[in-house]
């Protein structure tokens, strides 16, 4: 049987790197957790889940404190009112009024805060104090009469509390949706500095066929020298009908649409690929211009000077480019 010390240290290596694996892995779990917990769509998740479990805790409160109000708002309405008279059962329904009303304002509001539309006329808070104020004064009216301190107290709780209730709960339910715009806002933000980023690395590689027309233009003559018909060079009249683009462009333009097509954003690259093809098409324009490159390729204001220029220095020499060939005189004279 071998030990550690006759296999060379092999098995604290191997735990070593096991460990390392875990590691590894970790710090990739935890990467997406970071990335989803930040996505507009789990933050709205979230949020929902919160705002239901809110409106749930808040309607039970506000439904047992009115069902306590209730109890002495009748006994306050049925004074002197025997048990079972129409005037005692009538005193049972003074609370349900004003409860209804309230419940509906809040109802409302419930809604018009999930979408922040604010109230401009005022009357959702008048109508909710003047609940609040009616509720209050008949829960306390006798304590307040017998100079009751305990009863004040204990018949003013469920009305402030309802009261409290009803203008806490707009302003969460507002927070929650605000939260959730924000996340959006930011994720948002934080793709078009990352689409900014890709295309002004894009735009500052350098083109590497920038010098190849002037590589193309033959030297002109150094001096005078005589020559026959036989030796005289054809002079250059007649323009290529179109230009050729370097043969760099055309896998350029491959590689380009494979960027597109993989990532589903357009770079610098993509739209001079799009404006050269369209040259290849349509024939060249009478000049490259931003107005251009923008109605060709679609691209933005800010990128179309780019790929104007870009094209016009990957386009090689254009037709009113053409080359004159110095003729001697005396070549001239005997001709």
């Amino acid at each position: 049987m071998s030990t550690p010390e006759q296999t060379g240290g092999v098995m604290p290596a191997k735990i070593q790197g096991s460990g390392v694996e875990r590691l590894r892995a970790s710090a990739a779990e935890a990467s997406q957790v970071r990335a989803l917990s930040t996505h507009p769509d789990v933050v709205a998740l979230r949020v929902e889940s919160i705002r239901t479990q809110v409106d749930v805790s808040m309607w039970v409160g506000i439904v047992l404190g009115l069902a306590f109000t209730m109890v002495n708002v009748q006994a306050f309405a049925a004074q002197g009112a025997s048990f079972g008279s129409l005037p005692w059962i009538a005193a049972w329904l003074l609370d349900p009024m004003v409860s209804l009303v309230l419940i509906a304002v809040l109802r409302a509001e419930q809604i018009t805060a999930r979408y922040q539309v604010t109230d401009h006329t005022k009357w959702i808070g008048r109508t909710k104090r003047f609940a609040f104020v009616a509720t209050y004064a008949m829960n306390t009216w006798q304590s307040f009469l017998h100079a009751d301190v305990a009863g004040v107290v204990l018949h003013s709780v469920p009305p402030l509390l309802v009261f409290c209730a009803a203008e806490t709960a707009p302003v969460l339910r507002d927070r929650l949706t605000e939260a959730v715009l924000r996340a959006e806002q930011q994720a948002a933000q934080a793709a078009g500095t990352t689409a900014a980023v890709q295309i002004e690395e894009a735009g500052a590689s350098p083109s590497p066929v920038n010098a190849a027309p002037a590589a193309e233009l033959p030297a002109a003559p150094s001096g005078p020298e005589t020559a026959t018909g036989d030796e005289m060079p054809p002079a250059a009249d007649k323009a290529p009908s179109k230009p050729k683009r370097p043969r760099t462009t055309a896998s350029k333009a491959a590689k380009s649409s494979k960027t597109t097509t993989t990532t589903g954003r357009k770079f610098l690259a993509d739209y001079v690929a799009d404006a050269l093809a369209a040259i290849d098409t349509g024939g060249m324009p009478d000049e490259i211009t931003p107005a251009w490159a923008r109605h060709t390729t679609g691209c933005s204001a800010g990128l179309s000077a780019k790929v104007a220029a870009t094209v016009r220095a990957e386009l090689p020499t254009t037709p009113s480019q053409t080359i004159h060939v110095t003729v001697p005189d005396a070549v001239r004279s005997a001709a």
